[in-house]
């Protein structure tokens, strides 16, 4: 066994070519992960992780593309009891994750594994709340299939090469965490290593997502459903796999396995780890700001410059940002036309945290998109290509800003990590901060303190029910 909070690779077992089957190894490395195994670290992490879930599918439930999904899965009449979010029904577990992942995604605001180039907890969690519900299970179970489903999401993601999956046009969430769902669900509902990789194998066939919205200015709403695409997929393709459904072994390795599919230069090896490593839920990075998480060390950089946003926009002449190619290539939309065209925006977005603030779901609601003042400091912005941050992506989302005055002086910031990586994680009190700035407008719901309790108690082995009680549902 490897160190407490780690996952150690048992003893490889060989593929029929003579070469390892690495996508065995890790199914079996996360289904030995259990709650024993977790350590103090771990623990403190996944709930923080959980906490900051509900805050952003709650809020995101009253969304308009959350309010379709909801429609479509209330026409679908299943019967189960998974709580769709912000309305007053229940179903089954796999309809129940498309809806609340696709809220949690919504709101660019859902965590983000930086290497990996994902959005993990909106489709995990999401699952693996829904499936606990249909159970009746707790946290003793949900927290090491959270931890799973972290892991699976992490690991695959290195392997193929996130960044390079991102430049030709794969969105990553959609991509890789189906299977880290998969992985979830599979330990809660009880499946050997061979019914997890006859559910990865599955998923294997119904795993894409396109970066097209990124370059669409109103065609957008399907980036918030791919985090819901990737809950239904997993938790439809381990359903399948429980009934005896066989996919293809060697889905991430294998000769048209997802790795060599879709990474240019695949590193097979990052599928397995020692017992050195620590847990990929370590990796990962909170949102402060709601827009695309590459955007947030900008910000950081922008509100040093600018002192804290209060320089006035009439005295900035132009503002130049240096960072990963990828910024200049996808993300320079200077007149969105939805509210995700608008967060996916550099030159919007740099405009409405001067105008708005930077935490501030208002600078990308609809009414904003016209607003002159975020349009003319749009107009300012110019992005440039900067290989040593090229370099260091996507382990580090850094930047840099250059603001030149109306009167000619120049300020420059560097942020290489942003507010809410792990470098610079967010506190138990900025979490709930977050969660009371997006939430305390809606009815009925506890306080940030009192949910915070709830997700200690559901720690300890409360139950998914508890967690929820009074919460999930809507008026409906």
């Amino acid at each position: 066994m490897g160190a407490p909070g780690s996952i150690a690779s048992a003893a490889r077992p060989l593929a029929a070519e003579g070469a390892p089957d690495f996508t065995s190894v890790l199914a079996g490395d996360v289904l030995e992960l259990t709650y024993e195994r977790l350590t103090d670290a771990d623990m403190a992490q996944l709930k923080r992780l959980v906490f900051d879930h509900l805050a952003v599918c709650r809020r995101g439930a009253e969304a308009a593309w959350s309010r379709a999904v909801q429609d479509y899965a209330r026409t679908l009449e299943t019967e189960g009891a998974a709580r769709v979010f912000g309305v007053g029904f229940t179903a089954a577990p796999a309809v129940a994750a498309l809806a609340n992942a696709t809220a949690a995604h919504g709101l660019e605001l859902d965590d983000t594994h930086d290497e990996s180039i994902t959005h993990p907890g909106a489709p995990v969690i999401a699952a693996s709340l829904a499936v606990a519900q249909s159970m009746g299970l707790g946290g003793r179970e949900v927290l090491p299939a959270i931890a799973a489903g972290y892991e699976v999401v992490g690991r695959i993601g290195a392997a193929t090469g996130a960044a390079q999956v991102l430049e030709r046009g794969n969105h990553p969430t959609a991509l890789f965490c189906g299977f880290g769902v998969a992985a979830a669900v599979a330990k809660l509902l009880g499946l050997e290593r061979d019914g997890l990789i006859a559910a990865w194998g599955l998923q294997l066939s119904a795993a894409g997502g396109s970066m097209q919205f990124s370059v669409d200015a109103t065609g957008t709403a399907v980036k918030r459903l791919h985090g819901g695409y990737a809950a239904h997929g997993g938790v439809l393709a381990v359903e399948l796999a429980h009934r005896g459904l066989a996919g293809p072994g060697q889905a991430f390795d294998g000769e048209y396995g997802l790795c060599r599919l879709y990474g240019s230069a695949p590193q097979l090896d990052r599928l397995t780890k020692d017992g050195s490593d620590a847990l990929e839920i370590h990796a990962i990075s909170f949102k402060p700001y709601p827009c695309c998480r590459l955007f947030h060390s900008t910000l950081d950089a922008l509100a040093t410059v600018t002192d804290g946003f209060a320089l006035p926009t009439d005295a900035i002449r132009r503002v130049v940002v240096g960072g990963p190619a990828i910024v200049a290539t996808q993300h320079m939309l200077r007149r969105p036309e939805s509210e995700m065209a608008a967060q996916y925006s550099l030159p919007f977005t740099l405009g409405a945290a001067m105008v708005f603030g930077p935490e501030a779901i208002e600078g990308f609601a609809e009414a904003a998109l016209s607003d002159s003042r975020i349009l003319d400091f749009a107009d300012r912005v110019e992005a440039v290509h900067d290989q040593s941050l090229e370099e260091l992506f996507p382990r580090h989302f850094g930047s840099w800003v250059e603001v030149e005055r109306a009167d000619g002086e120049k300020r420059r910031a560097d942020v290489l990590d942003s507010l809410g990586t792990p470098a610079r994680p967010m506190t138990e009190a900025a979490l709930i901060r977050k969660y009371t700035m997006l939430c305390a407008a809606l009815p009925g719901l506890p306080t940030g303190e009192v949910l915070w309790d709830r997700v200690e108690a559901f720690a300890s082995g409360g139950g998914a029910e508890d967690l929820l009680d009074g919460f999930g549902l809507g008026e409906g």
